[in-house]
């Protein structure tokens, strides 16, 4: 019988996922890589960001029409996703406009939002040409791999 391969923490990598978490303020971090990934993360509470916070607080009793959460919007097909684990921004800096707001006309591989992850600002650009009809995240906002960030329809 073969053994399956021993799973080794790779104790350096989760001091450098420390130093990210403490350098950057974050209540969590999580890195993934080749089907599997750790997350390391504070316990003085829980994080949500805005878009979900908003389907966390909807009315939930029998009845109560559905409100907007990041489930529905994940399997939406015009949903733009974070391809990494970072904090959001929706303009270049304070001073600035967002990139993007809802009802706004974009072009394939206009800059929608920067996703700040190991002191990189990452721009995530438009798939496709089209309208934004809703912006599912706050600035400022920590969002996961696959989070829904915004439609585009």
């Amino acid at each position: 019988m073969a053994k399956s391969p021993k799973n080794e923490i790779d104790e350096e990598l989760v001091k450098n996922l420390t130093r990210l978490l403490e350098e950057n303020n974050l209540t969590e971090i999580e890195y993934g890589r080749d089907g599997w990934h750790i997350r390391v993360g504070r316990g003085d509470g829980i994080t949500v960001s805005e878009s979900r916070r908003v389907s966390l607080d909807a009315d939930t009793s029998p009845g109560a029409a559905p409100g907007p959460d990041a489930s529905s919007a994940a399997d939406n097909p015009n949903a733009v996703t974070s391809p990494m684990v970072g904090v959001v921004f929706t303009g270049p800096d304070s001073d600035s406009p967002p990139f993007v707001k809802p009802g706004d006309e974009v072009t394939e591989g206009q800059t929608l939002l920067l996703i700040e992850a190991m002191k990189v600002f990452n721009p995530i650009t438009a798939p496709k040409s089209g309208r934004v009809t809703e912006i599912l995240v706050a600035n400022g906002a920590p969002v996961e791999f696959g989070e829904p960030l915004l439609i585009l329809e």
